[in-house]
C-alpha cells in the first residue's frame, strides 16, 4: 500500500512520517497519508506566496476556464471519488453521490463568479470643493489563502474553499481533515491538471496543532476554517492580523406549526436529522412541535425514521452509515445517557454497535441538557412541544449557536416574525435548516462563526476593496 504523497506548490512529495486512513464501519487500514512536516508547511507558504504573484495577474477569463477544466475533471472522476468518500469517511455511497455533484456545482459556479467580481463608480463631487472628482472602487485579490477542510463534506467544502480563491485570482493552500484527507489531495491534483499555477496549490496532511503554523504565518492573508467552535475560535485568537471566516457548529431547530404540511414535515425532519450519520452542522437536533399538531406529528416522523435502512455504507440502499470513528460515536452515546439519567426518554433508537449509532429520537428533555444546548454531531434529535409560535422563536434563540433555523407554517406574518427575530443566519421555510444550495449565502451567527460562504461571498471575503480618486480638473489645459 503506497501512501499517498502531500502536494506542495503543486510538486508531490512523499515524506518519512505516514498515517493510517481508516475505513470507519469496521476500522480496516484504507490508506496510509504522508504527512506534512514543520519544513513542509514553511515551504508551502513560501511557495504560495510566489504562487500569488502569478494567480493575482491572471485573467477573469483565464480563471474561469481553470474552473470550468476543474468541474469536468471532477465530473470525469466522479466514480472514483465516491469510492474515496465512502471508504475513507463512511459516508453512504447515495449520499457521496451527491457531494459530488454539488462539489463539481460548486466550481462551475466559482468559474461563473469569476466574470463578475463587479466594482463601483462613486460620485463624489457633493461640496463646492469637491467638483471634478470620482471614486473608482475596484476588489483585488488578497493574497494566499488557507483553507482548513472538515471530516464530514471533505471534497464539496474543500471546493468551497478552494474555488473562490482561485476565483478571487489568489492561491491556496488546503489543510484536509487527518480522517479524510485523500478527497483534497484528488482535488489539489485536479487543480493542477486543470491549469493553475503550480505554485498556487499545496495540498499538506498533517496534525491540526502542526497546521498552526500557517495560521500564525503572517503571509497568509485569508483563513477559511470549517470545523469546531473551540478550534475555530482559537485560530481565530492566534490568527494576527489576516482576514478570518469561520463556519463552525450549530444545533439547528425545526418549528413545526399546527398549519404546516405535516406529512411534508416529518419525511424532511428524518432526512435532515439523520443523513450522514447526523455529522452535518446544520442538521436536525431540535425539533419543536406545536402542541395541537405534537402526537400526530411525532407519530408520522417516527414512522419515516423507523424506515431508515442503517449499516455498511458501501451498501447503495443504506441511509445511515457508521459515525467517523468510535469515539465520537461513544461521545454521542454518553450525552443521550446523561440526558436519560436526566429526565429524558428514547421514543426510538439510543443504541450504539462499534461506530454505528442507531437513529435516535428523545422526548422530555429540557434546553440546558447537553443534547439540546450543545452540538451533538450525531444521528439524534430532541422533540419538544410548545404552545405559541413566539414561545418556539425564544426557545430556538436559546443558547450559543446560530447557524440556520427550518420553519414549516403557511402564514406569512409568523415567517416574517421568525425572520425579524431569529438569531441566525439562515431562515428557510417550509423546508429543514439542513437545506443548502452552494450558491446561496451561508454562514451563523453567535458561536455559529462569522463570515458568509457561497462563491460570491466567499470571492468578496477572499478580495479588498481598492479606492481610486481622479480629480478631473488636476491635468493641464
Amino acid at each position: 500500500m503506497e501512501p499517498y504523497p502531500i502536494i506542495v506548490g503543486g510538486m508531490k512529495k512523499t515524506t518519512n512520517e505516514v498515517v493510517n486512513v481508516r475505513f470507519p464501519y469496521n476500522g480496516e487500514v484504507y490508506a496510509k497519508i504522508c504527512q506534512a512536516s514543520h519544513s513542509d508547511l514553511e515551504d508551502a507558504a513560501s511557495i504560495s506566496v510566489l504562487g500569488f504573484e502569478k494567480t493575482k495577474r491572471l485573467s477573469a477569463g483565464a480563471r474561469s476556464h481553470i474552473l470550468f477544466t476543474l468541474a469536468d475533471e471532477i465530473q470525469k472522476r466522479t466514480d472514483e471519488l465516491v469510492d474515496v468518500m465512502v471508504m475513507e469517511g463512511g459516508k453512504t455511497r447515495k449520499f457521496a453521490i451527491a457531494e459530488v455533484t454539488r462539489a463539481e456545482s460548486t466550481v462551475r459556479t466559482s468559474a461563473e463568479e469569476a466574470k463578475r467580481i463587479y466594482g463601483e463608480i462613486i460620485p463624489l463631487d457633493w461640496t463646492d470643493d469637491t467638483k471634478g472628482r470620482t471614486g473608482f472602487l475596484q476588489r483585488f485579490p488578497i493574497g494566499p489563502v488557507l483553507g482548513i477542510v472538515p471530516f464530514n463534506f471533505p471534497l464539496n467544502l474543500a471546493c468551497h474553499k478552494l474555488a473562490p480563491a482561485i476565483a478571487a485570482g489568489n492561491s491556496i493552500i488546503l489543510k484536509p481533515a487527518s480522517a479524510t484527507p485523500i478527497s483534497s489531495l484528488l482535488l489539489g491534483e485536479m487543480t493542477i491538471s486543470a491549469g493553475l499555477p503550480l505554485e498556487a496549490i499545496s495540498v499538506v496532511p498533517c496534525p491540526g496543532t502542526r497546521a498552526e503554523q500557517l495560521v500564525r504565518d503572517p503571509r497568509i492573508a485569508f483563513l477559511s476554517f470549517t470545523g469546531s467552535c473551540s478550534v475555530g475560535w482559537h485560530l481565530k485568537e492566534i490568527a494576527g492580523r489576516k482576514k478570518v471566516g469561520l463556519e463552525l457548529g450549530g444545533n439547528a431547530a425545526v418549528i413545526v406549526h399546527e398549519d404546516a404540511n405535516l406529512d411534508l414535515a416529518a419525511n424532511r425532519i428524518a432526512t435532515g436529522g439523520f443523513i450522514n450519520a447526523g455529522q452535518v452542522c446544520i442538521s436536525v437536533q431540535r425539533v419543536f412541535l406545536h402542541r395541537p399538531i405534537y402526537d400526530r406529528t411525532l407519530e408520522k416522523i417516527l414512522s419515516a425514521v423507523k424506515g431508515l435502512k442503517v449499516g455498511d455504507p458501501r451498501n447503495p440502499a443504506t441511509d445511515v452509515g457508521p459515525m467517523i470513528d468510535v469515539e465520537k460515536a461513544h461521545e454521542a452515546y454518553q450525552k443521550v445517557q446523561e440526558a436519560i439519567q436526566q429526565g429524558a426518554k428514547i421514543l426510538t433508537g439510543g443504541t450504539l454497535k462499534e461506530s454505528v449509532f442507531a437513529p435516535t429520537i428523545l422526548a422530555n428533555t429540557t434546553p440546558d441538557m447537553r443534547v439540546n444546548s450543545e452540538e451533538i454531531f450525531a444521528p439524534i434529535i430532541t422533540v419538544i412541544p410548545y404552545d405559541d409560535f413566539d414561545q418556539a422563536i425564544r426557545l430556538t434563540n436559546h443558547g450559543d449557536y446560530g447557524l440556520q433555523v427550518g420553519i414549516f407554517t403557511q402564514n406569512i406574518n409568523r415567517v416574517l416574525r421568525a425572520f425579524t427575530n431569529m438569531e441566525v443566519g439562515g431562515v428557510i421555510v417550509n423546508d429543514i435548516p439542513t437545506f443548502r444550495v452552494d450558491q446561496m449565502s451561508y454562514g451563523g451567527l453567535k458561536g455559529s462563526g462569522l463570515g458568509r460562504e457561497g462563491p460570491r461571498y466567499s470571492i468578496e471575503e477572499m478580495t479588498e476593496p481598492r479606492l481610486m480618486v481622479i480629480n478631473q480638473h488636476g491635468g493641464t489645459e
